[in-house]
């Protein structure tokens, strides 16, 4: 069985993900392996670099900067990369979920399984909520960003309301002991059904 696993920015997914990770389950992160493979497939780079220049990698490291300040509010652009590197993303899943077959359930976390369409790979599906300020707070400690560039990250992800009303568990992540009761009640279930 595939749960997916999503929350918006700040959310807590990463949390989250290891609480379930310590009852044994399974994770697969997208934004880790998409980056993995970013550095390491030779037909994304190639069409990386046929897309957007010889500069998207320097001495052979992908120019993560650069990339950044083509699609900054430019979704065409930002669409461009989604459709390079998605599909190989989506197939390094496939061979990692076959090779744990033998497991009850495993977690995809992705920040856009609804955006991409990847949810509908998922038997489950688990949004991950918290308040935006907290959001906010949790981000600029974390990340040397600022406000507005949060706020437009999060512009461009679904909202949670429209996240929580196609998910089949929702987790309130303020406060960590409630959360990891409320990541053990949903393995419970979970594991009750395969």
């Amino acid at each position: 069985m595939i749960v997916g696993l999503t929350g918006g920015i700040g959310s807590g997914k990463t949390t989250i993900a290891k609480m379930f990770h310590e009852l044994g389950v399974s994770i697969y992160i997208a934004d880790i392996e998409a980056k993995k493979l970013m550095h390491t497939s030779e037909a994304i780079k190639k069409e990386l670099i046929a897309a957007f220049g010889k500069e998207t990698y320097v001495n052979g490291e992908l120019n993560r900067s650069y990339l950044s300040n083509i699609v900054f509010n430019q979704p065409k652009e930002l669409q461009k990369i989604n459709a390079i590197v998605h599909p190989r993303v989506g197939q390094h899943f496939k061979d990692w979920y076959e090779a744990r077959s033998d497991e009850k359930y495993v977690i995809k976390e992705a920040a856009i399984l609804f955006e991409n369409d990847s949810y509908k790979q998922c038997d489950k599906i688990i949004t991950v909520v918290a308040p935006i300020e907290e959001r906010f707070r949790r981000i600029l400690l974390r990340d040397t960003t600022t406000r507005e560039a949060v706020q437009d990250r999060m512009n461009n992800q679904w909202s949670d309301e429209k996240k929580m009303a196609l998910s089949d568990y929702i987790i309130h992540n303020v406060d960590l002991a409630q959360a990891r009761a409320q990541v053990f009640k949903i393995h419970q279930e979970i594991s009750l059904l395969c």
